[in-house]
Parts: structure tokens; C-alpha cells; sequence
């Protein structure tokens, strides 16, 4: 009996796309010694990104401190100490792209005491220095729990606090071996009820979760004060990683954003290749009102 998804299907086949735009893109982010989470975590939209001119910058260097099963970002236990020029360099990319809104994460860093907040907070301040009319997405790590620090970087009020939980809680001790469910929501929360911002998570499907269970973490999500939520298929990145167990059509994925919208989200993006910062500059026509 075969296992596994089988063949990937054509709804799942990407469309090369570049020009004059991607090459600028690539070209601005080489000058200034940037890593983008398009390039690291090998996102199947870099090459539509780049072409629109919009890339996700990726804090704190890249190569993280975990070992989540699904990621293809480098993984080391004692990263390199994180670049002192990094907040600078981004916001002048930032100023050359002209962006209107600058989605920013990082990898986590258990190793540095505070988990780079001091270096998320100094980003945020340098772009806006420089560019004070952007909107600031911030998908942020969890800190490892360090409510001092997540508080931090949450007073800085981004537009967007985003904050990925990935996958329901039956496939946490593969998927995200060092990190909790419970916690992740509870940092939306806390990004929501202390500190008023407007919240976005993401979720991948086929690892093996059922549709019972993705219905019940997006009213989770809801629960806990989460505003914006983005589904996505989860694609393989080399044969170290999880294997995908299945491909979800599309059709599902309508389905699955009819389910967010009932469940009380105000934007939701549901579709094979949505990631979590897909189109991210779709969202800001909500922010004033989520807020």
C-alpha cells in the first residue's frame, strides 16, 4: 500500500517569476548583508516576493537555537552574536524599497538572556527614525516565556503582532519539540489584552492533523484574542525534514477560511502557498480598525 502524499499536484507547482524588480531585491539585501526568511526558511514565494519588490527581514542572524521539524532555517546551539549594524542596515532597506509595510521576524535565540528582544526594539526604533509613516508587522519567537522581554518589544506597539502557533497540539512534540501550544496563545493574549495591539497567527496543514482539530485551534486562536490568521500547506524542505502526509486542495482551504471567519477572525488568508507574511501589505487596510 503506498504511503505518504504521492505526487504533488499541479495546484502545488510554482510559477517562476522575475526581472528587474527581483534583481533589485536580491541586489539591495546582498549590499547590505541582510538574511530574509524567504531565502533561509526556503519559502516557495520568494521569487513572486522579490518581483513585487517585498521581502521579510529576518532578525538576529540565521541560524537558530531549535529544532523544529518542519523549518529549514540553520540550526546551531551557540549561534554568532547578533550583528550590532543589523536594526540600521534593515531600515535603510527598508527606506530604498519605499515600503509601506515592513514585516519583520526572527530566528529564535534561546542562548542570548532576553531572546533578542534588544534587538527587535532597536529595529523597530531605527526604522521608524527613517521611515516613520511604515507600518511594522513583527512576527516574533515566544522569548522562551520571558514576560519582561515579550513586554518590551510589545511596548513598542507594532501594527501587527504576529505569532505563529504552526500546528494543532496533537503534533507539537514533532513539530515544535521546544515550544507550547498553551504559551503561544497565551503571548497572543497578552499581545492583545495588555498591550491592545492588532494579532495574527498561522497555521500549516498536512502533517496529519484533522479538519476537527484545525477547526478547534482557530477558534483557540479566536478565543485568545487573535485577529488575523494565515493556513497554509506545509511543503518538505529536504528529506531531513517532516514528510508531508498530505496535500490539502483547495477546495479545503476555502472550507478551512469559511471555518476562521465564523469562528470570528477579521481577515484570513487560506490557500496552498500562503505563508505567514504572504501579502502581509494586504492586511494593512485592518489594522486602524483591529487595533
Amino acid at each position: 500500500m503506498e504511503r505518504g502524499p504521492g505526487k504533488k499536484p499541479e495546484w502545488l507547482k510554482i510559477r517562476m517569476a522575475s526581472g528587474a524588480s527581483f534583481a533589485a531585491t536580491r541586489k539591495l539585501l546582498g549590499r547590505h548583508s541582510l538574511h530574509t526568511v524567504c531565502r533561509s526558511a526556503m519559502c516557495p514565494n520568494l521569487q513572486e516576493c522579490w518581483s513585487r519588490g517585498t521581502a521579510t527581514f529576518l532578525l538576529l542572524g540565521n541560524v537558530c537555537t531549535r529544532t523544529c521539524g518542519f523549518c529549514a532555517v540553520g540550526k546551531a546551539a551557540s549561534p554568532p552574536a547578533p550583528d550590532p549594524h543589523e536594526p540600521h542596515n534593515i531600515a535603510l532597506a527598508i527606506e530604498s524599497m519605499k515600503l509601506k509595510h515592513a514585516v519583520l521576524t526572527s530566528v529564535t535565540r534561546d542562548d542570548l538572556h532576553d531572546g533578542g528582544a534588544e534587538q527587535w526594539i532597536e529595529t523597530i526604533r531605527a526604522i521608524r527614525r527613517l521611515t516613520p509613516s511604515v507600518s511594522i508587522e513583527c512576527l516574533i519567537p515566544d522569548f522562551k516565556g520571558n514576560e519582561a522581554a515579550l513586554d518590551k518589544v510589545m511596548a513598542e506597539a507594532p501594527e501587527v503582532l504576529n505569532h505563529n502557533i504552526e500546528t494543532v497540539p496533537s503534533l507539537y512534540a514533532k513539530v515544535r519539540p521546544q515550544a507550547s501550544y498553551v504559551a503561544s496563545l497565551r503571548l497572543l493574549q497578552r499581545a492583545k489584552q495588555r498591550h491592545g495591539l492588532a494579532t495574527k497567527s498561522g497555521l500549516m496543514v498536512g502533517m496529519g492533523e484533522t479538519s476537527d482539530e484545525i477547526s478547534a485551534s482557530l477558534h483557540d486562536l479566536t478565543s485568545h484574542g487573535c485577529d488575523m490568521v494565515t493556513i497554509g500547506q506545509y511543503l518538505q524542505p529536504s528529506p531531513e525534514h517532516l514528510p508531508v502526509e498530505r496535500y490539502i486542495t483547495p477546495e479545503e482551504f476555502e472550507q478551512y477560511k469559511i471555518i476562521a471567519e465564523a469562528a470570528g477572525f477579521r481577515h484570513v488568508q487560506s490557500a496552498p502557498f500562503v505563508r505567514s507574511s504572504y501579502h502581509a501589505e494586504t492586511f494593512e487596510h485592518n489594522i486602524e480598525t483591529l487595533s
